[in-house]
């Protein structure tokens, strides 16, 4: 089985049981610049102005460590300039409920959301991130948009 091009493994790091090694990828600057979106050229300065470490690999090429480069790719998305969103005018979805949130159950991953919207009670599972970016609590005014690509069907018993 052939390994991936875009990664290789350059330095291996001590854990805490020392017989075990954890291999730490690195990439070459094509690949990191790639990854970051950037041009090998931009990567090359910011190497050069002590923004990312590079080390030379074992052919004498350049490496970025694969840590490094990950957390300023986080750096880079948290400070990139967002447009803002405009007003909705039109939505697809046409079953929108207005109410207010009753309950946030949150857990490490996900959050339950009830929201209280005249006589309907809307359950809704979202990732806790979601939940928490929303600012979803008690009383928060939300909108409930209900689109999905099934439909369950009930008949009641008749009297």
């Amino acid at each position: 089985m052939a390994a991936s091009p875009h990664l290789r493994f350059h330095l291996l790091i001590l854990t805490a049981d020392a017989d075990r090694f954890r291999a730490v990828p690195s990439y070459r600057v094509k690949e990191a610049a790639e990854l970051l979106g950037v041009s090998d050229d931009t990567l090359r300065r910011w190497v050069e102005a002590g923004r990312l470490t590079a080390t030379a690999d074992a052919a004498g090429r350049q490496s970025i460590d694969g840590a490094a480069l990950a957390a300023l790719a986080q750096e880079l998305a948290a400070t990139a300039e967002r447009p803002e969103p405009r007003p909705i005018v039109s939505e697809s979805a046409r079953n929108r409920f207005v109410g207010l949130v009753t309950r946030v159950v949150r857990d490490t991953v996900m959050a339950q959301v009830e929201i209280q919207s005249g006589p309907h009670r809307i359950v809704s599972l979202m990732s806790r991130e979601a939940a928490d970016d929303l600012r979803l609590e008690p009383g928060v005014l939300a909108v409930a948009a209900v689109k999905s690509t099934h439909v369950v069907v009930e008949v009641p018993s008749q009297p």
